[in-house]
């Protein structure tokens, strides 16, 4: 697959939300600790800290693959740089500096290794984000809409974190699909700015409606609240064991694997395995429309003085909207946008069949 100029200005935006939604979780956590709201600061940074390990712990491990696969050595100054938290922006040089080669400088006749290269450096970093996006950014945006709906009001800087957070997930989860498609062979493009769209509402109005039910969910009672998302991940987890994935070459990473994916399940729905999925997407979808209706009608029967009133009917209204929404996207987008839809041999969005070429996308969680 040809890397093209286009793409040259999608990794360099990559790295400009990567770079923003970093120093805006900095700036807020920094503004919590000053204003002595000091278990907000502690779950920022404790969120930020979660992430970028899990991230930095899987950047390495690939870094040390890859030059194994190679016959090189590991070099200790990568172990150096992920200590450091540099991982990804070690990756991001490296894929910037040879994009840039290829985009800019190589012939229209160059060499299909050096095109594979520099795919494979984006698709890494497709995946790092996903992780990063899911790990971190989605607890983070909870976090702030349950502040600025307990307060009634936010500052400049929730707002910002709110914004940068949704960009982060928006960006993360439609580049992870192209570069899903671009990366294997039995996969076709997604072609047009329609598909990418409706992927992208389906992706985010689920999410900010599942958002938005967590955070009533902790006005209730955080306790509850809490032992539902933890039974969430201990299924996602069971899921992940159930299914036998194999993305990781160590058993170690592949139980961190496991554990991630099933962290990111409690937000979304991914095909872990590449196999039909229709019924597990089903089923996941169908469970989180019933645990969304029980919570708003929980609340129903609360007393609203623990919640500010004036919020509670406009966000009930906008978590109805956005899961109906959300659901249609869905239903469009797999009905009639989905790229191997014309093809009768194939099954769905979420089937995959064995891959010849070797890649660690083909491993990795499927759309």
């Amino acid at each position: 697959m040809k890397y093209t100029k286009f793409n040259f200005m999608m990794s360099v935006l990559g790295i400009m939300i990567y770079v923003t939604d970093l120093i805006v979780d900095i700036w807020v956590s920094v503004r919590f600790f000053h204003e002595r709201q000091y278990v907000f600061g502690v779950l920022t940074v404790s969120f930020m800290l979660f992430g970028t390990l899990v991230v930095q712990c899987f950047s390495y491990s690939w870094f040390k693959a890859d030059l194994k696969e190679a016959g090189q050595e590991s070099h200790h100054c990568f172990l150096l740089l992920h200590c450091l938290q540099g991982g990804v922006f070690t990756r991001y040089w490296f894929a910037l500096k040879q994009g840039y080669q290829v985009a800019f400088k190589y012939s229209s006749k160059t060499e299909n290794f050096v095109e594979k290269q520099i795919n494979d450096r984006v698709t890494d970093l497709s995946m790092l984000r996903l992780f990063e996006t899911y790990l971190e950014g989605c607890p983070q945006l909870a976090l702030q809409l349950y502040i600025f709906l307990e307060h009634g009001q936010a500052n400049f800087t929730q707002y910002a974190a709110i914004m940068v957070s949704c960009c982060a997930v928006s960006w993360s989860t439609v580049d992870y699909q192209i570069a899903l498609r671009k990366s294997l062979p039995d996969k076709n493009l997604l072609n047009g700015p329609c598909p990418k769209l409706v992927y992208l509402f389906y992706k985010l109005f689920t999410l900010l409606s599942w958002m938005l039910s967590v955070v009533l969910l902790l006005f209730l009672n955080v306790k509850i609240a809490f032992l539902l998302l933890f039974f969430l991940w201990i299924l996602g987890i069971y899921w992940a064991f159930k299914k036998q994935t194999d993305f990781c070459v160590s058993t170690s990473m592949e139980i961190l694997y496991r554990i991630v994916v099933g962290f990111i399940l409690i937000f979304t729905f991914f095909n872990i395995k590449g196999q039909n999925t229709k019924c597990p997407m089903s089923c996941y979808y169908i469970v989180r429309v019933l645990v969304t209706l029980g919570i708003l009608i929980v609340f129903w029967f609360y007393p609203l003085s623990i919640f500010n009133a004036d919020y509670f009917i406009p966000v009930s209204i906008t978590i109805v909207l956005s899961l109906l929404l959300g659901i249609i996207f869905l239903l469009v987008y797999y009905g009639t946008l989905h790229p191997n839809r014309s093809e009768e041999t194939k099954l769905d969005e979420v089937d995959g069949k064995p891959i010849q070429r070797d890649c660690r996308m083909k491993h990795f969680l499927m759309e």
